[in-house]
């Protein structure tokens, strides 16, 4: 597993949306779809990258491979079916962000941002039964940004310019983890005034949620996700109103709602029994494991992988398994970890996808124990992003940072973005001595992160090393040229405060 750089304030775009964009008043008039927004799509991902600088700034932003790669899984389709049906115009896919950003928090929230980025809580993955309630989940924020529920509503107060607008979505933000911090960033007359208009309203809540049906089930995934999550979320609400569910204070669940999405199921049809779903068990295992919850919360995975039930369903055997050895690793009981893995491996063997995430897992462990050829060997060839990061980490260490370079400058050449593989392939170009490399490197991680004030002191850096003497002069000239781009990004970024 990877982290990445931020995710408190996380809660707080939950709370910003949320806070900021369901629990207030109804805004008062709905736009119709043909309306123009004044807000223009550039000027919207701008917004939503400013809130997103301070996502992957937050202790609570993670970035873990596996975990991403089942993501994509799901919302690479929905992407897919949301451009078949129209709601993706092609303006809209190339100047939008469309990335999901994870955070560790227990909590049961997702929530959507301006410009096209989502935030998914891994509390919510992890009470989730089957890949149809997740998709769900995704396909309904995803209708939020595809119908410009946000640009709407930031279109109706005329007087606030974009960048006030940001900025009270950050003051929400911050006021979900800390009232005072955030009562002094949204204190002001205007301000104040424009964060009670940033709520969905029920209509766009409606909106969303027959949008999204469509495009759920045109990627493929059951419709009946729907109704069961909203089910799951409207029970255990009730049974456990701790504000562990910031979900359904963004996006509150009325039975007018509820009843709605039953009644848009297939006549005649009765719901389908749920398919078991190895992968997803896993998936929320993972989830589990890796969210916040400190040596308490993993304590208790490894007594829940000690003393599974003899009624317990394969499933939920393996997901026990699963969490049980990440659990073990978190706690540095990496022999405990292993003993997990190898019993998980022998119940999922006859299942593909199963047998490969008990692979990844049995490197995980190994690389925690210090083994880093046992490592490579479980891994084998890359295949995957999991692969290639986890690869690059085990080469590292097994002093073979040239493969590690080798893979990851591939990697990054096709996905400039991955500010992680950045970050690992600076630490492999440091291993083998090629310093410039290895700050230009962190400065595109940095790049790929918002970070540009980091960004231009990482390639300054950079500058000032190959003044001094003998250098790659093609690595130079790149690190030139990147830093007269990464100078464009701030100014436009001094042009937002």
């Amino acid at each position: 597993m990877i982290r990445g750089r931020g995710f408190h304030v996380r809660r707080a775009v939950a709370t910003a949306l949320a806070l900021a964009i369901a629990c207030s008043p109804l805004p008062a008039q709905l736009p119709s779809l043909g309306d123009a927004y004044e807000l223009t799509p550039s000027a919207e991902r701008r917004i939503g990258e400013r809130i997103a600088r301070e996502l992957y700034r937050d202790p609570d932003y993670i970035d873990d491979p596996v975990l991403g790669e089942y993501i994509q899984s799901l919302w690479q389709p929905l992407l897919a079916a949301a451009r078949v049906r129209g709601e993706l115009t092609p303006d809209m896919e190339q100047r939008y962000a469309w990335r999901v950003l994870l955070g560790r928090d227990r909590s049961i929230n997702a929530f959507a941002l301006p410009g096209g980025w989502l935030g998914l809580h891994l509390g919510l993955l992890a009470v989730t039964t089957s890949r149809d309630e997740l998709a769900s989940v995704l396909a309904h924020e995803l209708s939020h940004v595809t119908q410009r529920h946000i640009a709407r509503i930031m279109s109706q107060d005329k007087r606030q310019t974009p960048w006030m607008i940001g900025a009270v979505i950050l003051g929400a933000l911050a006021a979900s983890k800390s009232p005072d911090a955030g009562a002094a960033l949204i204190a002001g007359g205007q301000a104040a005034a424009v964060q009670g208009q940033l709520n969905f309203s029920r209509d766009m809540e409606r909106e969303a949620d027959r949008i999204g049906l469509g495009v759920l089930t045109q990627a493929g995934f059951e419709g009946q996700g729907f109704v069961t999550m909203f089910e799951k979320l409207q029970q255990s609400s009730r049974l456990n109103d701790n504000g562990a569910f910031p979900y359904l204070r963004t996006h509150p669940l009325t039975l007018e709602r509820i009843v709605d999405m039953r009644a848009r199921q297939p006549l005649g049809e009765r719901p389908a029994p749920q398919r078991p779903d190895l992968e997803h068990a896993l998936m929320a295992a993972r989830a589990r494991a890796l969210s916040t919850g400190g040596v308490e919360l993993h304590q208790a995975l490894v007594r829940e992988a000690d003393a599974i039930p003899a009624d317990a369903t394969p499933q939920r055997r393996a997901a026990a398994l699963y969490a049980g050895a990440l659990a073990a690793l978190q706690l540095r009981e990496p022999a405990r970890a292993r003993s997990y893995q190898e019993q998980l491996a022998a119940r999922v063997a006859p299942d593909r996808v199963g047998a490969r995430l008990a692979r990844l897992l049995s490197a995980e462990v190994a690389l925690a124990s210090g083994d880093a050829p046992r490592a490579l060997a479980d891994i084998g060839t890359p295949q995957t992003r999991t692969e290639t990061l986890l690869m690059a980490q085990a080469a590292v260490r097994a002093g073979r940072a040239d493969d590690a370079v080798q893979r990851l400058q591939t990697w990054v050449t096709v996905n400039p973005t991955d500010g992680t593989a950045w970050q690992l392939l600076a630490t492999a170009q440091a291993a083998l001595g090629q310093t410039l490399r290895a700050i230009r490197s962190e400065a595109e991680a940095r790049v790929a992160w918002l970070d540009y004030p980091a960004a231009m002191d990482r390639l300054r850096a950079a500058q000032e090393l190959a003044r001094k003497g003998t250098v790659d002069h093609i690595e130079a000239s790149i690190i030139d040229t990147r830093a007269r781009a990464v100078e464009v990004l701030l100014r436009e970024q001094a042009l937002e405060r």
